[in-house]
């Protein structure tokens, strides 16, 4: 993944437990030098020349070692105490040397890795690096005429010793410098990349959730445009029921007493319908999407046959006795079995397609299953699982989507029906032919 680079980006500093361990190193690496220093003195390996008092060498030690407690704190002040108290040092032929020099090494490292002005955190390590090698060659300028005679006595190579001397140290100190650079450079680019994958992934996250709530924006404008026709229609009837009602009021009481029991009827339903459709209604916005088709559960079978000729092997089955449904639940069956078979043949990779329809007591139910890719599934958490909770759930229905056991997916939902929708009255969706067959006893199509 490319990260494009941010140029004002400026790195955070250390957070409250960073600063903690910076501590706990600055003492560590303080006490494992004043280790050296012990150790040094003892064997009298003064390689320098001769040392100072105890008092001063400990001085020294201390005050190379100590500032990197403010390492990531302060990094560009941190390198300079340091730098200027290991050139000190030196020159006053301190023994200790190892611990030392490590710290030099971390104090460049840490600039690099957390210097929030990046050109003057540049500077300030070129700077540093080269006021290193001018003290090692004014080092080597003073010293060499200082070389005991039988220092190389025993010196067999080609080069001449002090020149190998030498050589050998400026490549040294090369190495160690150049991964100082290195390494404090490394670690500021992989933080910048972290910051950019993290604003990016935020970014990602944003849009997808804005993508999901103009799903179920859309989703809702749609149910509530098809809950409107039904609401319309239940409307209408009601008029012309009123109608009737009025001309027949007089001469057939009982005719116009049916009348007004429709009204009743219709109204009530209406006002339900009407209730859900403000309640899917819940933010308000606009859509210029084209209403769908009208469609109810005895479209399934249009669904199926789509799906064969697709090429799956797909199963339509009615189970338990058909009745006339509400047309918005209908419409909603329709609609969610629509999308599991479009989901189903567009990503599933299925042969296999069953659809079931069950009319169960207080329920009906509508049940896709196919035997694909159930883990892969690219609809599993977008767009079209919203918009078939969104219509589920407007009829306080329930919806079980994902993968199956044996393999496949699933995807079930749920509607109640009314207490008194076992011969609902009003318009409806009636059951198809080859629904009411299938409850009759007649094999399930295939």
């Amino acid at each position: 993944m490319t990260v494009a680079p941010r140029p004002e980006w400026r790195r955070p500093g250390p957070t409250a437990e960073q600063r903690r361990n910076d501590l706990w190193i600055g003492l560590g690496m303080t006490g494992l030098a004043l280790v050296s220093l012990t150790l040094a003195r003892s064997t009298g390996a003064f390689l320098l020349g001769p040392p100072p008092s105890g008092p001063e060498q400990l001085f020294w030690t201390v005050a190379v070692t100590l500032p990197l407690i403010w390492r990531r704190r302060w990094p560009a002040t941190t390198l300079l105490i340091v730098a200027v108290a290991f050139i000190a040092s030196q020159a006053r032929s301190a023994p200790e040397t190892q611990f030392s020099s490590w710290a030099l090494f971390c104090a460049l490292y840490t600039l690099g890795a957390w210097g929030q002005d990046r050109q003057l955190s540049r500077r300030l390590r070129i700077g540093v690096i080269a006021t290193m090698f001018a003290w090692l060659g004014l080092y080597y300028a003073v010293m060499i005429d200082h070389i005991p005679a039988d220092t190389f006595a025993d010196a067999v190579g080609p080069v001449p010793p002090v020149l190998a001397a030498m050589v050998n140290g400026v490549l040294l100190n090369v190495l160690v410098f150049g991964f100082a650079y290195f390494f404090g450079e490394t670690a500021w680019v992989a933080a910048r990349r972290e910051h950019e994958l993290r604003a990016q992934a935020e970014d990602l996250r944003r849009s997808q959730a804005e993508a999901r709530e103009r799903a179920v924006l859309g989703e809702r404008v749609r149910i509530a445009r098809e809950l409107h026709d039904v609401v319309a229609h239940h409307v209408s009837v009601m008029g012309v029921q009123a109608s009737a009602c009025r001309r027949v009021f007089d001469r057939d009481p009982g005719k116009a007493r049916t009348a007004l029991t429709a009204i009743e009827q219709s109204a009530r339903t209406a006002v339900d319908e009407l209730r859900r459709m403000l309640g899917v209604l819940r933010t308000s916005a606009g859509t210029d999407a084209a209403p769908p088709t009208a469609g109810g559960v005895e479209r399934i079978d249009e669904l199926v046959e789509r799906a064969r000729a697709a090429g799956l092997t797909a199963t339509l089955g009615v189970y338990g006795d058909p009745v006339a449904l509400p047309e918005s639940v209908s419409q909603t069956a329709y609609r969610v079995t629509q999308e599991a078979v479009t989901n189903t043949l567009k990503h599933a990779e299925a042969a296999l397609l069953d659809v079931r329809v069950r009319y169960l007591a207080r329920e009906v139910e509508v049940d896709v299953t196919d035997d694909g890719r159930g883990g892969g599934r690219a609809d599993t958490a977008g767009l079209g699982l919203i918009g078939m909770r969104e219509r589920v759930t407007a009829h306080d229905g329930d919806l079980e989507a994902g993968p199956r056991t044996g393999g496949g997916w699933r995807v079930r939902a749920r509607f109640p029906l009314p207490a008194s929708a076992d011969r609902p009255t009003g318009p409806q969706r009636e059951p198809s032919d080859r629904q009411q067959a299938a409850a009759s006893g007649a094999e399930p199509s295939t």
